[in-house]
């Protein structure tokens, strides 16, 4: 949904990024476990993210604030097509209640290679949120890493939520537009934000859902 984001809402959700890496965590380049490290730098609100799993609650370092739950919630009720109830997405998946939200930001050159988000019980969509530069967004298959593919433009303000057939699909992003946001916004990047719903509970899941 381009534009869903209007721009002075856009320029208070950077505004909280910033704050969010204020501690008591930072945004950190994730280094995976073969040894990797990703050019992106994330930070986890609510319920926190390490390759490949979420840990228990009592790991989480930063709350998840329930203003950005609300716009969540609001963001897939207008992807869906549905202004009735509020809180609810119009699918098959009541009421979204997002547990975790991955904040990357892309300094110039960064990039994010083909995945899954696949960690997760919930079958719930993902609901995404860009700020900042624009990016090609390639969204895959849920097979393999390769074609097909479809490559997307997302813009500042732009919401894109992929869930039934696609929640499971590849995607990545292999380029961001260096400089190409509007300078007003007072950010020199690219941010994204994902919320999801994990369902999980107490403990920890390594793995992926079957």
């Amino acid at each position: 949904m381009p534009g869903w984001l209007p721009f002075e809402r856009q320029r208070e959700l950077v505004a909280a990024c910033r704050e969010f890496g204020r501690g008591p965590a930072a945004y950190e380049h994730t280094v995976l476990p073969g040894g990797g490290v990703m050019s992106v730098r994330s930070l986890c609100l609510g319920r926190r993210w390490v390759p490949y799993r979420y840990l228990g609650p009592e790991e989480n370092l930063l709350p998840l604030p329930d203003w950005l739950v609300e716009l969540g919630r609001e963001a897939l009720a207008d992807a869906y097509g549905t202004h009735g109830a509020a809180g609810t997405d119009g699918g098959p998946h009541g009421l979204f209640s997002p547990d975790t939200a991955l904040v990357n930001f892309y300094a110039d050159g960064a990039k994010m290679g083909m995945h899954q988000d696949r960690e997760e019980r919930s079958p719930a969509p993902v609901v995404s949120l860009s700020l900042g530069d624009t990016c090609v967004f390639r969204l895959g298959n849920a097979e393999n890493r390769g074609r097909p593919w479809t490559d997307v433009e997302l813009a500042s303000g732009d919401l894109l939520v992929f869930g039934g057939p696609s929640r499971l699909a590849y995607h990545g992003v292999p380029k961001v537009y260096a400089g190409s946001a509007d300078p007003a916004l007072g950010l020199a990047g690219r941010l994204n934000i994902t919320l999801r719903e994990t369902g999980l509970q107490g403990g920890t899941r390594p793995g992926a859902p079957t």
